[in-house]
């Protein structure tokens, strides 16, 4: 019923465990775990654990410490369709029982509404739901994490987002994070947000706290982390080929490697900062194009129902939750989040024109106002 990770492939447990068990093989750092595979899934019913996985479970758990519970799932991570942030993972999880009910949350995550309009926008939707592995980590407590897009060719530059604590800030784009550029040549060039907030694990539950005065605008890598994690980025491209979207950690110093998929959709080019005045704000670029459209101000769920086709989606971040909206609207502008984040990823692969990370977003730009934004530049600009 369990497949250690070193073991994993994609037939069996998914391209995310696949991809971490190849990296494992090759020596890099990767935490160490297993797989339910998508054979343990295939028999269970309506998400029960089948006869003997509990066992197995209390077996493979015996002194372990906090863990890491991620779907694997056979449509993940894949070449043209990342499922960025679609399917549950859960983290801090400690115990048997715990990882019993997370293990059941990743399978019945494959039925979730974000899910079902992600695979229909992307055509995968066939009314048969795709397997699901479930991979099962030592969970690492980083003082700094994010995301990389290693190169697509000879000469490019690595990409690297950044922030305090764990990577679920960054992949979520709660906060606005750090940007690094790593030239082939070493040469770096980074830009330090305001890093305002920060999610760490406090015992068996994670928690958003608000980050120092001083912290929020001190950058979170020196140079040398980012050439070692530029590094780390080709080696991990080396093992599995073509370019990597890669989430790591650093733990007193370390690089750890968290998940590797191909890179679905390059973000737009690096340009000089755009100038902002009375009728234009500026945030990061995050998905090509400009779109005209009516600002839909979403604050949360309860707002869902306002949006309609052909509006400028106006948020704080895009939790993927928010997926359906994504079908919708012509456009997308958020007060936090980096391009690397699950959300741009998304507006990236649906041709969505997004701006990221435009603070004060949802309060400067009021409901029902005609706006343009343009992804490539990164501006917004109201109409009259």
């Amino acid at each position: 019923m369990l497949v250690a990770l070193t073991d994993a492939t994609p037939a069996t447990c998914g391209a995310k465990a696949g991809a971490l068990g190849a990296l494992l093989r090759a020596g890099l750092p990767v935490p160490d775990g297993f797989v339910v595979p998508f054979a343990a899934h295939r028999v269970a019913v309506r998400d029960a654990l089948p006869v003997g996985l509990r066992d197995d479970l209390a077996r493979a758990l015996a002194g372990t410490g906090p863990l890491a519970v991620r779907s694997s799932a056979d449509d993940e991570d894949g070449a043209r369709a990342s499922t960025a942030g679609q399917y549950t993972s859960v983290l801090a999880v400690r115990g048997v029982d715990a990882v019993a009910d997370a293990v059941r949350a990743c399978w019945a995550s494959l039925g979730s509404p974000r899910a079902v309009a992600y695979r229909d926008a992307a055509g995968s939707g066939t009314g048969e739901a795709p397997a699901m592995a479930v991979l099962v980590q030592r969970l690492v407590d980083p003082g700094v994490s994010g995301v990389m897009f290693t190169p697509a060719g000879p000469g490019g530059a690595t990409v690297v987002e950044a922030s305090w604590g764990l990577g679920t800030s960054v992949v979520g784009g709660t906060v606005t994070p750090d940007s690094y550029e790593v030239a082939a040549d070493g040469l770096v060039t980074r830009t330090v947000a305001d890093k305002r907030t920060r999610v760490d694990r406090a015992g068996a539950r994670l928690v958003t706290s608000p980050v120092d005065g001083p912290d929020r605008h001190r950058p979170t890598l020196g140079d040398d982390d980012a050439r070692r994690l530029a590094h780390l980025g080709q080696r991990v491209a080396d093992v599995l080929g073509g370019a990597q979207d890669v989430e790591w950690a650093l733990v007193d110093g370390e690089p750890w490697v968290l998940q590797a998929r191909p890179v679905t959709a390059v973000p737009p080019a690096r340009r000089g900062a755009a100038v902002g005045d009375g009728a234009t704000l500026v945030g990061t670029p995050g998905s090509r194009g400009t779109a005209t459209g009516p600002a839909r101000v979403v604050r949360g769920p309860a707002d869902f129902a306002h949006v309609r086709p052909g509006d400028v989606l106006v948020c704080p971040w895009t939790d993927p939750a928010w997926t359906p909206l994504l079908r919708v609207v012509a456009g997308v502008v958020t007060e936090t989040g980096g391009v690397l984040s699950h959300a741009a990823i998304v507006a990236r692969e649906r041709g969505i024109p997004a701006v990221l990370g435009v603070p004060g977003a949802t309060t400067a730009l009021r409901d029902a106002t005609s706006l343009t934004i343009d992804g490539t530049a990164g501006t917004v600009t109201t109409r009259t």
